[in-house]
């Protein structure tokens, strides 16, 4: 794209966007300026057309990532592509019947598949599901984990679509009795097996897995949907229990609950507004979980500009660790020193630990925007100026880059290097996209956490978990 057509582009999105009048746009939307929110508009359009085109529309089936042939679908992944299309429809790049249609179609599949312990032939068990499916019969993908984190992801986006859909009409009335449905079959206490804790999953050929979700993390959304169901609920004290272990640290220069990568404070925020509500533990630091994520957030981008071994191009605008993609798992030479790289990992800054190779992940950023959008925004702008299409797809961006690894002669696990640039991915992973689209949207108009504030269970569940204060009193 040469610099001509891009500001052919950007002067018609900005008259396209005076001509019209965004459906749900609040105060935060028009405190934007003209450029920021022609931006902001289309990193959403393109994001959202990723989870359209990558759907299946017989069973609303999502891809894990895409484009790629051979994939798997994500169950988390469904969960984000849920809430997605409702943002879409407000957002005027999708008419309503559209998305029921294809809501109608997800949920519809997910009532009918088949629940049981057996190793082949299932979807799930006991209400949740396991973590990957085949996208096109719906079944168990190879030997994965039936996934307690990623039911709750699904089931985030499951509650969401009983509260959007609120015609009354016959089509959107199925909805609000299928989400209900299936929300209500999941059977939380039962993958408490070590006191109140949670865990991982499960298996049918080897039991509940050794690992349970404790301290601070992405598992907040997972308690607290556990906690607030009226059929299946996990045990009173399973909130107490989950952040005894939490760990208050300076980094960086700022005190907070640490967890390495981003993700972990971006998840559960997606469709909770934690701002201004607050349990015991959070409330004896003297703040509340938003802010809590607010200083993760610097926190990691005061890492990136100290840099302290030795990145390209890592700057207050060039930022970002958490679980995605990478160009390869190789030792190799670089300042001097050997370096190993990763390709899929959990990568992250805390004092906790480091996990760093160079990569950077736009998902880190962009899912975070509602922390910090005068450091946010500057910075996904300046990825797209600086990287142009390696980095900015007709799918908003990909999963991952790294501008230090520029070994052509590598074998890579996938992407592509760039010359002078370094390394791209070459696709994008539903659970990186879903925060980008919706983090954004909830910093335009609150949209995703003003339709989840009216979900019983959600509520429920929060006040179960010790949650009290802001819009829940």
């Amino acid at each position: 794209m040469t610099n001509t057509v891009i500001i052919h582009y950007w002067v018609l999105c900005i008259i396209v966007l005076k001509c019209m009048q965004p459906i749900g746009a609040c105060a935060a939307m028009r405190s934007l300026s003209d450029d920021d929110s022609v931006f902001l508009n289309d990193v959403q359009r393109r994001t959202f057309k990723w989870f359209w085109d990558y759907s299946n529309p017989q069973n609303g089936l999502t891809l894990d990532r895409a484009p790629r042939k051979n994939g798997f679908a994500s169950i988390a992944g469904i969960g984000f592509a849920l809430t997605a299309y409702p943002v879409a429809v407000e957002r005027g790049f999708l008419n309503r019947n559209q998305a029921v249609e294809k809501t109608l179609a997800t949920l519809e599949f997910f009532v009918k598949s088949r629940q049981t312990e057996a190793p082949i032939q299932t979807t799930g068990h006991r209400g949740f599901y396991y973590h990957f499916l085949d996208p096109q019969s719906g079944l168990r993908f190879r030997n994965v984990e039936l996934s307690t984190i990623d039911t709750a992801l699904m089931m985030a986006g499951v509650l969401f679509c009983r509260e959007y859909y609120d015609l009354d009409n016959k089509r959107e009335r199925r909805i609000r009795e299928l989400s209900d449905f299936l929300y209500r079959r999941v059977e939380w206490g039962w993958a408490q097996v070590r006191g109140g804790l949670i865990s991982h999953g499960w298996k049918p050929e080897t039991g509940m897995l050794k690992h349970d979700y404790k301290g601070y993390n992405e598992a907040m959304l997972l308690y607290i949907l556990a906690m607030g169901s009226p059929t299946h609920p996990a045990r009173d004290d399973a909130w107490q229990t989950f952040v005894r272990s939490c760990r208050w640290i300076d980094f960086y220069g700022q005190l907070h609950v640490n967890f390495t990568p981003l993700f972990g404070h971006q998840y559960s925020h997606v469709w909770i507004d934690f701002r201004g509500i607050q349990d015991k533990f959070i409330k004896r630091q003297g703040i509340d979980y938003f802010e809590n994520s607010r200083r993760a957030t610097y926190a990691q981008r005061s890492y990136a500009i100290e840099n302290p071994m030795g990145w390209k191009d890592y700057n207050s605008n060039i930022w970002g660790l958490t679980a995605c993609d990478g160009p390869s798992n190789v030792d190799l030479e670089y300042l001097g020193e050997k370096r190993h790289f990763w390709t899929y990992t959990a990568r992250g800054v805390s004092a906790l630990g480091t996990r760093d190779d160079g990569t950077i992940a736009p998902t880190a950023v962009g899912g975070s925007i509602v922390f910090a959008p005068e450091i946010v925004i500057p910075a996904l702008k300046a990825m797209v100026n600086r990287y142009g299409e390696d980095l900015y797809t007709q799918y908003g961006f990909v999963d991952a880059f790294n501008p230090s690894f520029q070994f052509e002669s590598v074998t890579l696990g996938h992407g592509h290097v760039a010359e002078g640039k370094g390394w791209f991915d070459n696709e994008h992973l539903g659970i990186d996209q879903g925060p980008i689209i919706l983090m954004i949207e909830n910093y335009r108009s609150e949209f995703v956490w003003n339709i989840m504030k009216r979900s019983p269970y959600i509520q429920a569940g929060l006040k179960k978990a010790g949650f009290a204060g802001g819009w829940l009193d």
